[in-house]
């Protein structure tokens, strides 16, 4: 089946009072001014367009990882075109490129370029589904119910979607997927899986999926409804992420070679992701509720899950105070009010002893769709990315756009 092509796609890559641009070879500005080998800073709106094939640009101080444990600052270099647009009072640098080349970017931005093809393969299937999944929304305006949320004196449930950009298609960071650039594509494994896959898409029911993923699922997968809007979706569902073979867990490795293949430098620091356990004493865990959620609970005296979904990751808990209690969910509220950055993930239990909680969790991330760290280990084993598609994805058909119809 042809389904009809999209083949640009605007990324936000950072936003600051000014940008600091580098442009490398030669430029035409908005004015219709030359700019060769410049660096500049940019204090209002302005467009960049590149005039010869090998032109590229670095941006200075991108922030990656916002709100995540490893958040820094890195410079990134990118093709394409740039502009400069006013977003809430600040400024923002929006790539505008082929969703090809973005995806080249993308796949190696997300995991190691070392990764197998097959694997690698598979997320450029799915990379290139999501993000045409994301562009097809905002066309369609059927966006309503990505908003709701429930805020009242007892209960707070909210969750965060990646059609909340309204003045570019998808954003750079973990909010959407990682993208940076030409700065992390250098292996010619990652161009090849984008290329041997070319504008291959997963479809469930004659649409494109919204291929949803994360690191690790901890060993069982979740439904999208547990993260975000109450909707089923029928291929995004809870399922044990169990090699059908053998029957082994599929993300319950400890092999280096395998997780080197899915984790970069600044993942690689996190090693205690598919069992892991949090302590705080009342103390600590009283001043952290106060600052993520600004309320004053007293001493808390019970943490309690309310909802969980199937594969135990907790949607809706109860936070029990001597001075206040209230409900919070979806499973990202949750992660967010429970550390400095994120917990791994929702999937947790709590022991309680004392004035001392602990928190025993499962796997990193959201869950919902395909599992990274499962991924490369089917790879590695041997299947093939449609293999892999099928066991994350049931019951869902790979088609190809026809780029003639644009």
């Amino acid at each position: 089946m042809a389904l009809a092509q999209t083949s640009a796609i605007r990324v936000g890559v950072m936003t600051a009072p000014t940008i600091t641009v580098t442009l490398h070879g030669k430029w035409r500005a908005k004015d219709g001014g030359v700019i060769d080998n410049r660096e500049i800073v940019v204090n209002k709106p302005a467009e960049f367009a590149p005039l010869s094939p090998d032109s590229s640009f670095t941006l200075h101080g991108v922030t990656i990882g916002k709100t995540y444990h490893w958040e820094r600052k890195e410079d990134q270099t990118f093709i394409g075109k740039l502009s400069v647009i006013e977003e809430d009072g600040q400024l923002t640098a929006v790539n505008t490129l082929p969703i090809e080349d973005y995806l080249v970017s993308v796949i190696s931005s997300e995991m190691s370029a070392t990764a197998s093809l097959e694997f690698l393969k598979a997320a450029a299937v799915i990379s290139r589904s999501w993000v045409k999944r994301q562009i097809l929304n905002k066309d369609l305006k059927d966006i309503k119910d990505l908003r709701d949320f429930k805020d009242t004196k007892n209960t707070l449930i909210t969750w965060q979607d990646h059609e909340d950009h309204a003045l570019y298609d998808v954003c750079a960071d973990d909010h959407c997927q990682r993208y940076q650039g030409i700065t992390k594509a250098s292996n010619p494994n990652v161009k090849r899986a984008v290329e041997e896959t070319h504008g291959e898409v997963l479809t469930y029911d004659g649409e494109i999926c919204d291929c949803r993923f994360s690191k690790c699922c901890g060993g069982r997968m979740e439904e999208f409804a547990t993260c975000w809007q109450d909707k089923d979706v029928p291929y995004l569902q809870a399922l044990e992420d169990r090699d059908s073979k053998d029957g082994t867990i599929l993300c319950d490795t400890h092999d280096k070679t395998i997780l080197a293949q899915v984790l970069n430098d600044y993942d690689q620091e996190t090693i205690d992701f598919y069992r892991w356990t949090v302590t705080y004493t009342q103390d600590e865990l009283c001043n952290l509720l106060r600052r993520k959620l600004g309320r004053d609970f007293g001493q808390v005296l019970e943490l309690q899950p309310i909802k969980r979904g199937k594969s135990g990751r907790i949607y809706q808990l109860l936070i029990r105070g001597t001075k206040d209690s209230l409900v919070i969910g979806k499973e990202l509220t949750i992660r967010s009010a429970l550390s400095e950055s994120h917990l791994y993930s929702s999937a947790f239990d709590v022991e309680q002893n004392g004035e001392t909680f602990t928190l025993h969790g499962r796997g990193w991330g959201h869950g919902v769709g395909l599992c990274q760290i499962g991924a490369a280990v089917m790879g590695t084993k041997g299947y093939n990315y449609r293999e892999i598609l099928a066991h994350y994805y049931p019951n869902t058909q790979i088609e190809t756009y026809n780029e003639e119809n644009n």
